[in-house]
C-alpha cells in the first residue's frame, strides 16, 4: 500500500511557513522542516525561524536539533526525515515536508550519491587558494572541470565550491557525475511524494518580500544574534552554519571588515541569488504542481489539489 507525503517547496520569503500552518489546520499533517539552517539552535532571527508560539501551535520536526558548531549533512537529514516520517505514518497522520533546501529534498526523493570521504589536507589547500584568489576565482576554475555543477552554484557558495574541488582532486571525476550516476539508498519504495512548488509572480514581488524580511531581521536584532554566536569559543565563520546566507555577511561586518550598510547589501544580493537558484531547481522538477503563494485563494487551491490524493 502506497504511503503519501507532501512536499511544500519554495524560495526564501515565499510564505512557506504560513501556508504550512494553514494546511495543518485543514488536514492531518505533521510538519518536517527541510531547511539546512533551521536545524541549528541559536540561529533564530537570521533564519526567520518560526517563533515559540508558532512551534507550540504547529510543531516542526528537525528544528533546533544541532548546535551551530556541529555539521549537518544531507545524509543526516535523510536519516532524520525518514525516522520522522515513519513516526508520523505510524500515528495515522501525513508528513508535510516544508522548506527551501532543495538538496535535502533531492536526497530524500532521489537518493544520496556515494561520494569520496572528506580529506582535511586537501580542504586546507583549497581554503588557502580561496584566501589568495577568492571563491569566485575557484568558481571560475570549477566551470572548466564541472560546468554542470558550476552553473548551479553562486560564485560565493564557498561550502559547495570547496566540496566540488575536493571531490575532483581526490577522484579525478566531477562531483556532478558522482551525483548523477552514483545515487543509492533511495529509501522505501512505497512512499509517494506530492510536490507543491511555490513561485511568487512577478519576480520583483519576491525581491520586495526578501528586502522587507531582511530589514525586519535587522530591526529585530540580527546583528546582536551574530555577535552572540561569535562569542562561542568553538564557532568560526568557516563552519557550515555560519555560511548560511546573511550570517556570513553580518559576521564580516561584526569583525570590522565592512560597514553595516555594505553587509546589508551583500546579504540582500546573496538572498536574491539563493532565491533564483531555488526557483531554477523547482522549475527542473517536472513532477511539481506549481502555485503562486500570493494569490488570495492559494490555500484553497492547494487543498483542492491534495484532497483526492489524501482522502481515501
Amino acid at each position: 500500500m502506497t504511503r503519501t507525503a507532501v512536499c511544500l517547496m519554495g524560495p526564501t520569503a515565499s510564505g512557506k511557513t504560513e501556508l504550512a500552518i494553514g494546511l495543518c489546520e485543514r488536514m492531518a499533517f505533521d510538519v518536517i522542516s527541510v531547511d539546512s539552517a533551521l536545524v541549528y539552535r541559536g540561529m533564530d532571527i537570521g533564519t526567520a525561524k518560526p517563533d515559540a508560539a508558532v512551534l507550540a501551535q504547529t510543531p516542526h520536526r528537525l528544528v533546533d536539533i544541532r548546535d551551530p558548531e556541529e555539521p549537518y549533512s544531507a545524509g543526516d537529514f535523510v536519516r532524520d526525515a525518514r525516522q520522522a516520517m515513519d513516526e508520523i505514518f505510524a500515528a495515522g497522520r501525513i508528513p508535510l515536508l516544508v522548506g527551501g533546501t532543495m538538496m535535502y529534498f533531492r536526497a530524500l526523493i532521489q537518493g544520496i550519491a556515494e561520494l569520496p570521504a572528506a580529506d582535511a589536507e586537501i580542504r586546507r589547500e583549497i581554503d588557502a587558494a580561496a584566501e589568495r584568489s577568492g571563491w569566485p576565482a575557484l568558481h571560475a576554475e570549477l566551470m572548466r572541470f564541472d560546468p554542470v555543477l558550476a552553473k548551479q552554484l553562486s560564485p560565493n557558495d564557498s561550502q559547495r565550491i570547496q566540496r566540488a574541488h575536493e571531490v575532483y582532486r581526490i577522484s579525478g571525476k566531477p562531483l556532478s557525475e558522482w551525483q548523477e550516476k552514483g545515487r543509492t539508498d533511495r529509501g522505501p519504495e512505497d512512499i509517494e511524494y506530492l510536490r507543491i512548488a511555490l513561485q511568487p509572480e512577478p519576480r520583483q514581488v519576491l525581491h520586495t518580500r526578501i528586502e522587507k524580511r531582511l530589514n525586519t531581521m535587522i530591526n529585530n536584532g540580527f546583528l546582536d544574534e551574530v555577535n552572540v554566536l561569535r562569542e562561542r569559543p568553538l564557532l568560526t565563520r568557516d563552519m557550515p552554519s555560519m555560511r548560511a546566507v546573511g550570517y556570513r555577511q553580518f559576521w564580516t561586518h561584526a569583525v570590522g571588515e565592512c560597514s553595516l550598510e555594505q553587509a546589508r547589501y551583500k546579504a540582500l544580493v546573496a538572498t536574491r541569488q539563493l532565491a533564483k537558484r531555488q526557483i531554477t531547481w523547482l522549475r527542473s522538477d517536472t513532477k511539481r504542481m506549481q502555485f503562486d503563494p500570493l494569490e488570495a485563494d492559494v490555500i484553497d487551491a492547494i487543498s483542492g489539489f491534495l484532497i483526492p490524493f489524501l482522502i481515501a
